[in-house]
C-alpha cells in the first residue's frame, strides 16, 4: 500500500497583550489562523493568551461583557483562551499597579506540545522568546514569528520566517472603505514594502497578494509567485519618506492600486501612506497612535480607561476582530 504524507502539523501560540499594544489591534484571528495553516495544515494547537482584570471585573460591567464577548469570539474560532489574572501591587510611594505576564505560560506550552507539532508559529514581537524559538527548533519545529510594531531584531533573526503582519492580506483593516474592492484589485488598497528604487524619480512595491505555501518566491516574475509588483512616482510618497532611503525593508507602506498611465497591464501606486514604523509626528495627516514608541512585552500595567466592546467583521467584510480598546502599556 502507498502511504500519503501526513498534512503538516501546526501550532499557534498569540501573545494577545503585546499584539494589542503594539500595532496589532484590530487583528483579525480567523485571518491569522488561515495563515498558519496555509498548503492545508492541521491546526493542532491555537492558544490565545490574554490578561483579565478580576477585582475590575466585578465593578466595571461594560469591561467585563468586553472581554468577555472577545474570549467568545477567540473560542468561535477554534483558539483556546489562556487567562492570566492580574495580580496587584503597591509601590514604595503607596501607589497601587497591576501585573499580569503570560511569557512563563506560553514558553512552557510550546515546549511541552511541539512533540506533535512540525511548525510553531509565535504571534509576538517579544524578546524574551529567543530561547524558546531555539528550543523548539532543536526539538525539530520550524518556527515563524508573527508582529507589527516594536518588534525584537533578535527575535527576528532567530525565526525560520519573520513576516510583519501588515504584510498579510485583511489580517488589520486597510484605510478603504467598506464593500470597496477586494484586496490586490484595481481600487484596493494592501500593504508593501519598496524593494527597488531607481534614483530617477520613481521605484517599485512589492505585496503579497495572496497567502500561499511559496512564500519564499519572492520574485512576482517567478511561477506561482504570490507577491505583486507595483511602479510608484516619487510624488506619492508620504512627505517624511525621502527617496534617498529607500529601498528599505524597515518601511511598510499602504497604497491605492490603479493602473499605470502608458504602460499596458501596468500597476501603479497612489496614495502612499507610511504605516510602519509609526512615528510620533502624524503620517499621512494621521496623529501617531498613543503608545506607538514603547518597548515589546507581555507584561502589562493595567490603567482605568474604559474599554470598547469587540466588533466581530460582518460575513463577507474585512472589517477586524478586536479585543476591547487597549487599556494596559507594557511595564
Amino acid at each position: 500500500m502507498t502511504g500519503t504524507r501526513p498534512n503538516t502539523r501546526v501550532g499557534v501560540y498569540v501573545d494577545v497583550a503585546n499584539l494589542t499594544r503594539n500595532g496589532g489591534y484590530g487583528m483579525r484571528y480567523e485571518v491569522l489562523r488561515e495563515f498558519a495553516c496555509r498548503g492545508s495544515a492541521e491546526p493542532v494547537r491555537l492558544n490565545a493568551y490574554v490578561s483579565f482584570d478580576a477585582d475590575r471585573s466585578e465593578s466595571d460591567n461594560v469591561y467585563r461583557d468586553a472581554q468577555y464577548g472577545f474570549y467568545s469570539l477567540l473560542r468561535d474560532f477554534g483558539y483556546k483562551v489562556i487567562q492570566k489574572n492580574v495580580k496587584w501591587y503597591a509601590d514604595e510611594a503607596g501607589n497601587r499597579f497591576g501585573k499580569a505576564n503570560a511569557d512563563l505560560d506560553l514558553a512552557v506550552d510550546a515546549l511541552l506540545q511541539s512533540e506533535n507539532i512540525d511548525r510553531v508559529l509565535l504571534a509576538t514581537g517579544d524578546g524574551d522568546f529567543v530561547q524558546v524559538v531555539r528550543a523548539l527548533q532543536n526539538k525539530g519545529c520550524r518556527v515563524e514569528v508573527i508582529a507589527f510594531e516594536n518588534v525584537s531584531a533578535d527575535l527576528r533573526r532567530e525565526a525560520d520566517l519573520y513576516m510583519s503582519g501588515y504584510l498579510i492580506p485583511h489580517l488589520l483593516p486597510t484605510g478603504a472603505p467598506r464593500g470597496g474592492p477586494a484586496w490586490g484589485e484595481f481600487g484596493s488598497r494592501v500593504r508593501g514594502m519598496c524593494y527597488n528604487h531607481t534614483g530617477k524619480g520613481y521605484g517599485f512595491l512589492r505585496y503579497l497578494k495572496v497567502v500561499s505555501p511559496e512564500l519564499w518566491k519572492i520574485d512576482p516574475r517567478q511561477p506561482e509567485s504570490p507577491y505583486d509588483s507595483v511602479f510608484f512616482h516619487n510624488s506619492q510618497l508620504p512627505t517624511d519618506v525621502r527617496p534617498e532611503d529607500l529601498p528599505s525593508r524597515s518601511m511598510i507602506f499602504e497604497f491605492e492600486l490603479t493602473r499605470a498611465e502608458g504602460r499596458e497591464n501596468g500597476v501603479q501606486a497612489v496614495n502612499m501612506q507610511l504605516v510602519s514604523p509609526r512615528r510620533r509626528s502624524s503620517v499621512a495627516g494621521q496623529p501617531a497612535p498613543a503608545g506607538g514608541g514603547q518597548a515589546a512585552g507581555a507584561a502589562v500595567v493595567v490603567a482605568s480607561a474604559a474599554p470598547s466592546p469587540p466588533a466581530p467583521a460582518a460575513p463577507g467584510q474585512t472589517g477586524p476582530l478586536t479585543p476591547p480598546a487597549p487599556d494596559a502599556k507594557p511595564a
